[in-house]
């Protein structure tokens, strides 16, 4: 006779969630191997993918960073976990392709000096669709040592990253204590105003739970709304504000108290509010 088996045997056993280091890492480095073969056509080698909180910067690369005990090197290429549940996720991976880019350029290409964004990158990132700006929005200078970008309507870059979030990729582990600085330039991306692809709104947005733990600046956060769906930033208590020069081809801006008239040494041009 055969025996029937258990109904408890029929429940399938859930798997056990990876530790957030594994489970961090490998969702980066999933998206490195993503963008690799759809943008890069699979050229770029790999290199180490590590979280640093460099102020004011979403990332950065570093040509051979890392050495082996074997003696060979790989590049690091650096995300600032600070920004990730304040700007939308496909900015983050826009970093990301980003600093890939500067990763092409140092194998196949000729860098430029220092932090310098040359041209033969400017084409690169265009290639790829996304667009060079030094204010991250539309208008900015294409080249420069301070470079920002924005995702090109119906690029490269974007129908490479909805295949990725439709394969339901996500980030599993935000930082709970992003700075008002860091909220407001998640408000200011180009990306919160892309259509029908999912990741264009702030994680803090549009994951409940998640905005219930984060305190921005220290404080509680109201996870309210504007009209449009845009996030709701706190007030700004630093007392401090951005200013940009209205003149200069790289942008070049100072923080400073609201209300002073500052005028840059180098093109007698007026510094704007940003």
């Amino acid at each position: 006779m055969t025996q029937q088996p258990n109904q408890l045997d029929l429940v399938p056993t859930p798997s056990p969630r990876l530790a957030p280091t594994q489970e961090t890492y490998n969702e980066l480095q999933m998206a490195y191997d993503h963008f690799n073969e759809r943008l890069f056509e699979g050229q770029l080698p790999s290199c180490l993918i590590t979280l640093q909180r460099e102020k004011r910067t979403f990332g950065y690369f570093s040509a051979a960073r890392f050495a082996s005990v074997d003696g060979s090197t790989t590049d690091e290429i650096a995300m600032n976990p600070t920004y990730f549940a304040v700007v939308p996720i496909i900015e983050t991976l826009q970093t990301q392709v980003h600093e890939m880019t500067h990763l092409w350029q140092h194998h196949f290409g000729k860098p430029g000096r220092g932090r310098y964004h040359n041209e033969e990158w400017a084409r690169k990132m265009e290639s790829i669709g996304l667009m060079p700006s030094s204010t991250g929005q539309p208008g900015g200078a294409r080249t420069g040592d301070c470079m920002a970008d924005y995702a090109v309507a119906g690029g490269r870059f974007l129908t490479a990253c909805q295949e990725l979030l439709t394969a339901k990729f996500q980030l599993s582990w935000y930082d709970r204590f992003p700075s008002v600085d860091h909220v407001l330039a998640g408000q200011a991306s180009m990306a919160n105003h892309i259509q029908g692809i999912e990741g264009s709104k702030p994680p803090m947005v549009s994951m409940p739970a998640l905005a219930e733990a984060l305190k921005p600046a220290g404080q509680a956060f109201a996870t309210a709304t504007d009209e449009e769906g845009g996030l709701t930033a706190p007030a700004n208590k630093s007392n401090r504000v951005k200013y940009s020069c209205t003149g200069c081809k790289d942008s070049i801006s100072v923080w400073g108290k609201p209300g002073i008239k500052l005028i840059c040494g180098e093109c007698r041009k007026s510094f704007d509010v940003q």
